[in-house]
């Protein structure tokens, strides 16, 4: 597969449009071993969602109106967002932070777990949940890509999967984080480079992501909504492919108009002096840790982090 691709055409498309997909990556086996991984923790965060707890903080109400405004997310899940609020300052030491929720940096916020009405859901952290698509962070054909793109210098920002529910609408233009929260006009190069296994096809009718063109270009982000844009494109591709985009190009999942949930792993990565979504130095299973190459370990944040003063 590697010696076939044409890296060069590969590496301007990148550069000029903001985004290139890469056909068949994965083969059968790869691909239904990736499947099967999601669907099993899929399967169980819906059995055993997150518990709600008794504790009453004086900012639920924001936090409860935030996630309802930004995302289409059930009165269930919008509790469940609360809670997991609760939790995340429950471990660090109860500290608050020292703005509205609107204003806190996205690196630091849990984004729904299930979204679109509980139609769409997404697994946060799925390397800790399946350790065995840890592969997939250094496959032969991505990480060459990433590192043109980053520099050799690189980690891992963020592990996740996503089901594009059936009859959903779709979602809005942005850039990826932390792009959409610093001024304009934003930076020339990208901080985070987003690669998507396909894990079922791609197609114009079941939640393709859009992308615009050499939007990259423009140093902004795109206009609120959910709209088609003029000149956007359609990801379109076979399950088992790859598509990759810029952090800086907008781009949004489409609607899926089919009666089928359409499904991906987010493979982001990010400049190793960012701070990225998800510590996986705490969160692997310890045996599985000694078990990986040099490459990958860095990759997830080991010996990526300020040294321990002495």
């Amino acid at each position: 597969m590697v010696k076939d691709l044409d890296i060069d055409k590969l590496k301007h498309q990148l550069a000029e449009e903001g985004y290139a997909v890469i056909e068949n990556v994965l083969d059968a086996d790869q691909l239904a071993q990736a499947r099967k991984a999601v669907e099993k923790q899929m399967e169980h965060e819906l059995a055993h969602p997150l518990p709600l707890d008794d504790e009453r903080h004086e900012d639920d109400d924001e936090i409860r109106a935030y996630y309802k405004k930004h995302y289409t997310v059930s009165e269930a899940e919008a509790e469940r967002m609360v809670a997991r609020v609760h939790q995340y300052r429950r471990d660090n030491a109860g500290t608050r932070w020292p703005v509205p929720i609107g204003k806190v940096s996205k690196n630091f916020l849990h984004l729904p777990t299930l979204f679109d009405d509980d139609q769409s859901q997404r697994v946060w952290n799925l390397l800790n949940k399946a350790p065995e698509l840890i592969p997939l962070i250094e496959h032969p054909v991505v990480l060459p890509m990433v590192r043109h793109v980053m520099g050799q210098d690189c980690t891992l920002h963020d592990f996740q999967s996503t089901s594009i529910g059936p009859h959903t609408g779709g979602g809005a233009w942005h850039v990826d984080a932390p792009l959409g929260q610093i001024p304009e006009p934003l930076p020339e190069f990208p901080l985070t480079l987003q690669n998507v296994w396909l894990l079922d096809d791609f197609t114009p009718d079941n939640g393709a992501t859009r992308v615009m063109p050499r939007s990259h270009k423009l140093r902004k982000p795109p206009p609120w909504g959910s709209g088609p844009l003029d000149g956007e494109v359609t990801l379109t591709a076979p399950a088992g492919s790859i598509a990759i985009w810029l952090s800086n190009t907008w781009h949004r999942s489409g609607p899926n108009t089919t009666d089928r949930q359409r499904r991906a792993i987010l493979c982001n990565y990010n400049v190793s002096w960012l701070r990225g979504f998800a510590d996986f130095t705490t969160s692997l299973p310890s045996e599985v840790i000694p078990t990986l190459s040099n490459e990958a370990r860095y990759l997830l944040g080991f010996a990526a982090r300020a040294p321990r003063t002495r």
